[in-house]
């Protein structure tokens, strides 16, 4: 039976997700066979698995620390707001179906079994569970239903860190007043405390350790350094929303909507020479842009409407007709088009207008479309011709259906098939295969998620972009971006290994049942 050991906090991004996954490195470095495991995420970022299941994508991230292929048994129950009061419930993958806080709160204690068979599967096949609370143990109005802190902590008998942002100031109330207002139990299930984002000379900060254990009662288990990380986030506090860099030859900018989803997808563009990657939120932001993204959702017709109240709308559609490019995906694909219907409530109900820039309408389905997908771009020509026949991958993960109305000109984007294939270079012939997205002179959109990540793509599109500057094509770089994660993990764990006391974390997993 695998070893258990918890990792909690004070709050909410307080680096509970990193700290898992660097603690998972250094066990995985140290010999072991490690797992990730979280009962009930709540993120807009998810990810489909080969099996085409949709997990979030902290666990994703987690998976890639240990060396392992994500599982949606790493994260049994995943929440995807769909509203201030609501939610988008999926469970062992799949969706379950919409619902108000306080009916998921009534609700949830219902899933133990599905949160407990995916443990004991894990269990089976490695030596050490690492388990990623939520948000603070000491939500005392949450407490008597928990299924993800200290109450997953009792059902698998977990012994646990808790861990204090010093960042956000307040370290040691947070941690003292986290303690005290757990039960007994609860209590002595916590073996150590860790503060994290520390930054300056630790020395200064010795004289509130010893007065922390004196009054908690608890070791330190560590004093972790403020990281520079470049590692997939989990949600929007990231830090990749904050726009400080200083323009590049090529400049990108997405559009960060209210409820915008899987903005890792963006991530390998930050990677390439000469490239800016920008997230905006006014129209004023979009003048200089040389091409505008506009992301995924989780409420495509809502985000529509605030585009269109503060006047991005109008912006992207100024920038289109000087020739800029519009690159939309899934969420920004559809509202692309001319026209969305939501016949089935599965949104806001009834129908709206799009943008206008592609010739299509999208149709809600009650059915989510969730798979891995392969194949290649399109015969182009004009301004995408050098994109013609790349090899693509990645996943959908939508709730729309998407076809070509009668009137505009322009063609699919892609066509692919609904699996990775082992062979990258098998042909399409080869393979039952379906046209995805549209492009219409400078305006392209897709379902594809992930399509940044394989290189000749990513490399494709900023040469395009480039060549629409007059640049010349040597002047993009890119990197390998396997390796480049491979070097941010390793980065991690040594940070890890060097300010947590391994001797004590070795001990806690050892006197674990």
């Amino acid at each position: 039976m695998a070893k258990a050991i918890m990792i909690q906090g004070t709050m909410s991004n307080v680096g509970k997700s990193l700290l898992v996954a660097g603690l998972c490195r250094v066990l995985k470095q140290d010999g072991y066979r490690v797992a990730p495991f979280k009962s009930q995420n709540m993120a807009l970022n998810s990810f489909i698995t080969e099996e085409g299941l949709e997990m979030g994508r902290a666990q994703v991230m987690q998976a890639e620390a240990c060396g392992i292929k994500p599982s949606v048994l790493m994260n049994p129950i995943l929440l995807k707001p769909t509203t201030d009061v609501g939610s988008q419930v999926i469970v062992n993958g799949e969706v379950l179906g919409n619902m108000k806080a306080m009916d998921y709160f009534k609700y949830k204690k219902s899933l133990i079994p599905d949160i407990m068979k995916a443990y004991h599967k894990l269990e089976e096949e490695y030596d050490i569970i690492v388990i990623e609370g939520a948000g603070s143990p000491a939500e005392i109005n949450l407490k008597s239903d928990d299924i993800v802190n200290m109450g997953m902590a009792k059902l698998v008998d977990a012994p646990v860190l808790l861990v204090g942002d010093i960042d956000r100031g307040g370290v040691f109330a947070q941690l003292v007043g986290t303690l005290m207002l757990l039960e007994e139990e609860e209590k002595a299930r916590v073996k150590g405390t860790i503060i994290n984002k520390f930054r300056g000379d630790k020395t200064i900060l010795e004289p509130g350790l010893a007065m922390l254990k004196e009054i908690s009662g608890k070791e330190v288990a560590g004093v972790i350094p403020y990281l520079y990380l470049d590692i997939d986030d989990e949600d929007s506090l990231s830090e990749r929303f904050i726009s400080n860099k200083a323009a590049g030859l090529v400049d990108i900018a997405v559009i960060k909507l209210p409820r915008i989803s899987n903005f890792t997808d963006f991530n390998s563009l930050e990677h390439m020479e000469g490239v800016t990657l920008r997230y905006v939120t006014n129209a004023a932001d979009l003048k200089d842009a040389d091409m505008i993204i506009l992301p995924g959702t989780k409420s495509t017709m809502s985000d529509l409407n605030w585009m269109r109240q503060n006047g991005l709308e109008a912006a992207i559609k100024k920038q289109a007709a000087k020739g800029k490019i519009i690159f939309g995906i899934c969420g920004g694909y559809q509202m692309l088009g001319e026209k969305l219907s939501d016949p089935y409530d599965v949104e806001a109900s009834g129908s709206m207008e799009g943008i206008g820039l592609l010739p299509i309408e999208t149709v809600f389905d009650k059915e989510k479309v969730r798979t891995r997908v392969s194949g290649n771009i399109a015969d182009m020509d004009g301004i995408f011709r050098l994109l013609s026949g790349i090899r693509i991958e990645g996943y959908e993960i939508h709730m729309g259906v998407s076809n070509k109305t009668g009137g505009g000109s322009g063609n699919y984007f892609s066509l692919i098939t609904d699996s990775v294939t082992e062979k990258t270079d098998q042909t399409l012939e080869e393979n039952n295969y379906k046209s995805d997205g549209f492009v219409s002179e400078n305006v392209l959109g897709t379902y594809v998620h992930g399509i940044f990540d394989r290189e000749e793509f990513l490399e494709g599109i900023i040469k395009t972009l480039f060549k629409c500057k007059g640049l010349e094509y040597n002047q993009v770089k890119s990197v390998d971006l396997k390796a480049y994660k491979e070097m941010q993990y390793d980065k991690l764990a040594d940070s890890v290994r060097k300010n947590m006391d391994m001797d004590f974390i070795y001990k806690i997993l050892e006197e674990a049942k």
